[in-house]
């Protein structure tokens, strides 16, 4: 295509919501026909390990399992620890009773405090607020991006009484604080395989295509898995899918939170420049070439806020890559076929 036509057709007003519409039948027709043949012809294994947080992806991804093939084949995992929310198993037991499958809750808390992840946490948050103690509550918010600015990261506690404080953190202190609450989604999936291997099950990933393109999501954590079914599908889709197969409305109106702090956490607060439903818009009118204008007159933002969050978009594709890659061997090894398969 001519680069004069092709700029032209570029710059086309769209209508982002309405590309976010699914035929959610054919849809779900779709991805469960695939699972079924990625287990038979490419996996080789009986069934499908889901873990459930309590969030709509989980939930989905146990819904599709459940369609693929059948309750009998799918486990689900409930692994709470400390500082998660409530709300969670119990929405977690919820999706599983409803869709009638196996599943075990297990605590991963004192296999996270033998591997000294609320230590080295705890430790890192009292070199900024040394009164810090484990009685408090904590969390990570982003700030800067939302207001069209350089990103950076605040660390907010919350005192026993009440009061709540926030100070900008350093890299050394955030990085520890990351690394050590990222013990958390790699205990979840090694018990995760642990289930896959004992069944003879594949293990089913649930990040959505912000979390899956944005890198949000820990290497060898909850980036690992054998299959993605929802890895292209944006939130606003992920939860059109659940209230098309009537999950429970507390899933369908969950919003999106890490629940990995003991502080309430949005995604949005921590690490996206802006809140799921504009975020998604952000991405789809990025991902077909539209001009920062367009995102901007869509947001309702000024143009160079809507020309940050272009380039945040990218910044994280670069930044977070390597979560993606498998080890790299130093030279090819000629004779494993270390591909996936090619995608219908």
């Amino acid at each position: 295509m001519p680069t004069s036509l092709n700029t032209a057709l570029k710059s086309v007003p769209i209508n982002l919501n309405a590309m976010l519409k699914l035929d959610e039948a054919a849809e779900i027709a779709r991805i469960t026909e695939r699972l079924r043949e990625l287990l038979r012809s490419h996996l080789h294994r009986r069934g499908l390990i889901v873990a459930i947080s309590g969030g709509v992806d989980s939930a989905v991804c146990a819904a599709l399992a459940v369609r693929a093939v059948g309750c009998e084949r799918v486990f689900g995992l409930l692994l709470p620890e400390r500082d998660s929310a409530s709300e969670s198993s119990i929405r977690g037991r919820m999706v599983a009773k409803q869709l009638g499958i196996a599943y075990e809750e297990f605590d991963i808390a004192p296999v996270l405090e033998s591997l000294w992840c609320y230590h080295w946490r705890d430790e890192a948050i009292r070199a900024v607020f040394p009164s810090y103690t484990s009685e408090w509550k904590n969390k990570i918010v982003i700030s800067g991006g939302q207001a069209g600015t350089f990103n950076y990261f605040k660390l907010v506690v919350q005192s026993p009484d009440g009061k709540v404080f926030e100070e900008r953190l350093d890299s050394k202190n955030y990085l520890q604080i990351v690394a050590a609450t990222n013990f958390k989604q790699r205990v979840r999936k090694t018990t995760e395989y642990f289930h896959a291997d004992r069944l003879h099950y594949a293990v089913v990933g649930t990040p959505n295509r912000l979390e899956y393109d944005q890198g949000f999501f820990v290497k060898n954590g909850d980036g690992s898995a054998d299959v993605k079914p929802i890895a292209h599908l944006y939130k606003t889709q992920v939860y059109a899918l659940a209230r098309y197969m009537e999950l429970p409305e507390d899933i369908c109106n969950a919003p999106p939170t890490t629940d990995t702090y003991s502080m309430t956490q949005g995604q949005d607060e921590f690490y996206f420049a802006l809140p799921y439903d504009k975020m998604d818009i952000a991405l789809l009118a990025y991902n077909n070439g539209k001009p920062a204008s367009q995102l901007a007159e869509e947001l309702g933002v000024d143009l160079a806020q809507a020309e940050f969050i272009y380039n945040d978009i990218e910044a994280k594709r670069k930044t977070t890559a390597m979560l993606h890659w498998p080890a790299i061997p130093i030279e090819t090894v000629i004779g494993p076929k270390t591909k996936p398969p090619k995608l219908g």
